[in-house]
């Protein structure tokens, strides 16, 4: 595959961005390229009716949209193909057609990493990779400014919008924190650039969809660590059986971070995954020098209240029944922490959703071992009720609702219309383990109707 540096002159060169996105992820790169002096084209299998937010962030700039569909002619001419993560490339005949061309191609976050003066802390995982990445962010705001030194930390990447346009702010000295999905990080070969330091929380099956076995995931995952130097840092998670072995993978220095004989970091978010996260944090703060500054990073740590759509409280009824709404658990794995985080059988958990095709055995089991009551919504969630069944769930308690809105009206009758002998419930959880496309836009906006219907 041709490997394309972007480190040339781009004023004139005709560059397609293959992949807009509803929710702007084409845009960052865009407007980029735009400054650059590219002549872009945006294209996008969706049509402009449905992309008119992102477009509308690019009014003020020459570009050319075709949209509704990937026309291969406009690869006649072109010279560079910026190709978003969300695109499965193995399926996609105008990728496979852009290849057998030899157009040269990137991806924003390789742009990105490409140009970028500062170091990079890079963070991936199956679970948690958002949480970790703003607690590191977070711990380095709070050393960098307990240190006065004027320095700035930024956030991007899977968790925020693009930092291409912060580029001529970001200075030598200051960090640089991304949370890197698969999809970005399969395509850094191209580049053949990791990470200065390198944060992997676990790996567990997820998007075998696209990736196929979890050897092709877990390599994607592994060029975090694949192209690091001597001088670069790869921080594993030691209580992980499987990360813990990858430092064979990476020439940097290595270090992990574990739970076991360790004191709880004081937190206000639940869970011992949570603590997993802050530990990580605070290994960073070791790796980049700001260890001495470790009391002020704590502070912070402590008030952190979350992220929103993770194990995040977001109603409290009048009979003091908790709701959490945990949207952003997409796979089983992030499903069963969140059930550790709550006390076994106090709660009713719901879950369900698209079907990635992940193995929902020992998720069926941990639902039947720690959840109280189930109730299953989406595509998957017959057979999580039948799985949670088999594995020793009350079938009084176990029902597919097919709706979430379904699902929350049954929980409120539970809750509050109880009948003899029926159990009593401290919280309801929406974990449902499984993507959201199948009823949903995106688990944001899961999350969103579940905490309105939690609120009425």
């Amino acid at each position: 595959m041709t490997k394309q540096q972007v480190s040339g002159n781009l004023r004139g060169k005709r560059v397609v961005v293959m992949g807009l996105g509803r929710f702007g992820g084409g845009v960052g790169v865009a407007r980029w390229l735009s400054r650059q002096g590219a002549n872009v084209t945006v294209t996008d299998q969706e049509p402009r009716e449905k992309l008119q937010s992102s477009i509308a962030q690019l009014a003020d700039f020459p570009i050319t949209f075709q949209l509704g569909g990937h026309d291969p002619d406009i690869l006649n001419s072109c010279d560079l193909l910026v190709v978003n993560p969300a695109v499965d490339k193995a399926r996609s005949e105008f990728f496979q057609r852009a290849l057998n061309k030899h157009i040269a191609m990137t991806t924003e976050i390789n742009i990105f990493m490409q140009h970028c003066p500062a170091p990079i802390i890079g963070v991936t995982g199956s679970v948690g990779k958002s949480t970790t990445t703003a607690m590191i962010h977070l711990a380095i705001t709070a050393a960098l400014k307990s240190s006065r030194s004027g320095r700035t930390c930024w956030l991007g990447g899977n968790i925020g919008q693009s930092l291409l346009a912060n580029l001529e702010d970001i200075k030598p000295d200051d960090f640089v924190v991304l949370e890197l999905s698969s999809f970005m990080l399969e395509d850094l070969p191209w580049i053949r650039l990791s990470p200065h330091v390198a944060v992997v929380t676990n790996l567990a099956g997820n998007h075998l969809d696209r990736h196929g076995t979890l050897e092709n995931y877990a390599a994607a995952k592994q060029n975090m660590l694949r192209f690091q130097h001597a001088d670069d840092w790869a921080i594993l998670n030691g209580d992980d059986s499987i990360v813990r072995t990858w430092a064979d993978v990476t020439a940097a220095r290595v270090t992990y971070y574990h739970l076991e004989n360790k004191q709880d970091i004081e937190l206000a978010v639940p869970g011992r995954h949570n603590q997993s996260n802050a530990r990580a944090a605070l290994a960073v703060l070791q790796a980049v020098g700001l260890a001495a500054h470790t009391p002020a990073a704590s502070t912070a740590l402590a008030q952190f209240p979350g992220l929103p759509h993770r194990l995040q409280l977001v109603h409290t009824s009048s009979s003091g029944v908790q709701w959490f709404n945990d949207s952003k658990a997409t796979t089983p794995e992030a499903a069963i922490t969140a059930l550790a985080a709550l006390e076994k059988k106090t709660f009713i958990c719901i879950v369900g959703g698209y079907d990635k095709h992940a193995d929902m055995t020992e998720f069926c089991r941990k639902l039947a071992h720690s959840a109280a009551a189930v109730l299953g919504i989406g595509a998957t969630g017959p057979a999580l009720i039948a799985g949670t069944i088999a594995a020793g769930a009350s079938r009084e308690y176990a029902m597919y609702a097919d709706t979430l809105e379904g699902a929350v009206t049954c929980a409120k009758n539970w809750i509050t219309k109880p009948n003899p002998g029926s159990k009593l419930f401290n919280s309801v959880l929406l974990s449902p383990g499984c993507a959201s496309y199948d009823q949903f836009t995106n688990y944001e906006q899961r999350g969103e109707i579940f905490t309105a219907l939690a609120r009425q």
